[in-house]
């Protein structure tokens, strides 16, 4: 897809959303159940939507909330309900909305304690920390967030027991439930009042930010990072963590300076991302170009989206990092310094690059390879199998230095500090050691593709089967294999992968617009990944036009 003519640039007037009227749709618009566009629908980060476009209004949100009430009790699930929201116009609406249920239904909910924004890590690290120990009443939890998508858009996600992303097995009992309320008109929904939701014993008021940032060193070398007096420039885009960086340098003595923490649903501070929209993608170049032209200012300088479960990294001598690069770095170091056990494994989407094999392989671990979604790692990390869980879209977490789960869920925040630890600790940027891992393992050459669409032609994608699929070479070299299913656990990863020695591409649809994406990563050369990504182009055109 071409690149917009304003990309980069500082967002105008022209480009800012009415919140106003986003927020009025939210509660005025009426769903229409009958539309399968209307309908909720749980993708890899939950259901997403816009108030505008009736996908995401007060109907969904009394719908799934009763829905997720019905689910707690199938499953016994009785401790307390942890609810987090964004700094996104339609987060505020739907957690106020979504607390109506609750307390309706007689739940106990806790909320960050000064009615403060809640990233989705500190979501996951306290559903985890109520839990250890216990065997009844756990804890679960939601967080009201559309992620990085752009200020006319809201979303809502849960996280079981475990902290992480639910799995599909749990979010299609949700849905299927939340769609029957919408067709039965609400019938069954119990609500009360904000008024009594605020004045109710049933809500807690609990300070997560303060307990987050007070374990911080269990995960992170903080001393190393204020000793070596390391320089951090933040750009916060406004985020539900944005708050969290000063109390951050205070407490642990960091210089760090802080851009854009100002909450501004709007996003007006924002430069606009490829498309020409507003996006709060931190591992965008387009969407940080305001945080790039002050890299020189810092030893390190790191981005979060507005729910904090993604990172970028900004170094003096590169710019903003490939995601794939500082993840190799990342596992790389975190192999070498921490005490882990050997057999504790490292994680990362199928479409995240090979480099992270070799690393791993140099490592002697094992590598689970897991389709696009971050509720594939949720369990492996609970259940202390995976040590590093990683995704080609900027986002991760690790276990703590004692091997335990730190957050089952990307955790933006832990690997922006890890950044400065490895400048602190090594005296070198994590884009230095980019360059000596391609050095020992040979150069990567990545990119994704977004192809123009349809709902149709997406569908199609589910149909595609491996063994119907016929190609023997790819770019001049052997295909090795083709496959739809992840390596670790065999499940379905919604499109194919084709892998050479030399390379590989992958494709697959997008949950939340009209496009498929397709990968590719060659160790050759520049030429040849263009080579390969026009080949690959043409047979996924091929196999889904049938």
């Amino acid at each position: 897809m071409a690149i917009h003519a304003r990309a980069g640039q500082p967002a105008q007037a022209e480009d800012l959303t009415n919140i106003a009227q986003l927020v009025s749709a939210y509660f005025v618009n009426d769903v229409d159940p009958r539309d399968p566009a209307q309908q909720v629908k749980f993708g890899t980060s939950g259901h997403r939507g816009c108030a505008l476009d009736c996908s995401f209004n007060e109907a969904h949100i009394l719908a799934i909330s009763q829905a997720l009430v019905r689910y707690r009790e199938e499953q016994g699930i009785t401790g307390p309900l942890l609810v987090g929201r964004d700094t996104h116009a339609l987060s505020e609406a739907a957690f106020m909305t979504a607390l109506e249920v609750f307390i309706g239904n007689g739940i106990e909910v806790q909320v960050q304690a000064d009615d403060g924004y809640t990233p989705t890590p500190v979501i996951s690290h306290a559903i985890l920390r109520y839990n250890r120990g216990r065997t009844r009443d756990l804890a679960d939890g939601v967080v009201i967030t559309p992620s990085h998508n752009p200020p006319t858009d809201g979303g809502f996600k849960y996280n079981p027991p475990h902290g992480g992303p639910a799995d599909t097995d749990a979010t299609k009992v949700i849905e299927k439930y939340a769609n029957a309320l919408l067709s039965s008109e609400l019938l069954g929904v119990e609500a009360v009042s904000y008024a009594e939701v605020r004045a109710s014993r049933l809500l807690q008021q609990v300070d997560w930010r303060q307990a987050y940032i007070d374990s911080l060193p269990e995960v992170i070398d903080m001393e190393a990072i204020a000793k070596q007096k390391i320089r951090i420039g933040v750009d916060a885009m406004g985020g539900a963590g944005a708050s969290y960086w000063a109390l951050i340098a205070e407490q642990y003595g960091l210089d760090i300076e802080v851009h854009n923490a100002a909450v501004d649903a709007s996003f007006r501070f924002m430069s606009l991302d490829k498309d020409g929209k507003i996006r709060m993608d931190c591992s965008s170049p387009y969407a940080m170009a305001s945080l790039l032209k002050y890299k020189d200012n810092y030893d390190i300088a790191v981005g979060n989206d507005p729910d904090y479960d993604r990172h970028g990294i900004v170094t003096p001598t590169h710019g903003l990092m490939n995601p794939n690069h500082y993840l190799a770095v990342a596992i790389d170091y975190l192999c070498s310094q921490r005490q882990w056990s050997s057999t504790l494994a490292i994680g990362k989407t199928l479409v995240s690059s090979a480099m992270i094999d070799r690393v791993v392989a140099a490592h002697q671990r094992e590598l689970r390879e897991m389709p696009v979604g971050f509720k594939w790692f949720a369990q492996e990390l609970h259940q202390g199998i995976t040590a590093f869980a990683g995704e080609e879209s900027a986002g991760a977490t690790f276990l703590d230095k004692q091997g335990q789960a730190w957050t089952t869920d990307k955790d933006g925040i832990i690997l922006a500090l890890l950044a400065a630890e490895i400048c602190a600790v090594t005296g070198r940027n994590p884009s230095q050691h980019y360059d000596d891992l391609c050095a020992k393992h040979g150069t990567s050459y990545y990119q994704r593709v977004d192809v123009s669409s349809s709902s149709e032609l997406n569908a199609a994608f589910g149909d595609i089967r491996a063994y119907k699929l016929k190609i023997a070479e790819l770019a001049g070299d052997s295909v090795l294999d083709i496959t739809t299913k992840a390596p670790a656990n065999g499940a379905l990863i919604g499109g194919v992968k084709v892998t050479t020695a030399n390379g590989w591409f992958a494709a697959r649809p997008s949950g939340t617009e009209p496009v498929y994406k397709i990968y590719c990563e060659s160790f050759v050369s520049a030429e040849h990944l263009a080579e390969m990504t026009s080949q690959a182009q043409q047979l996924v055109h091929i196999w889904l036009q049938g």
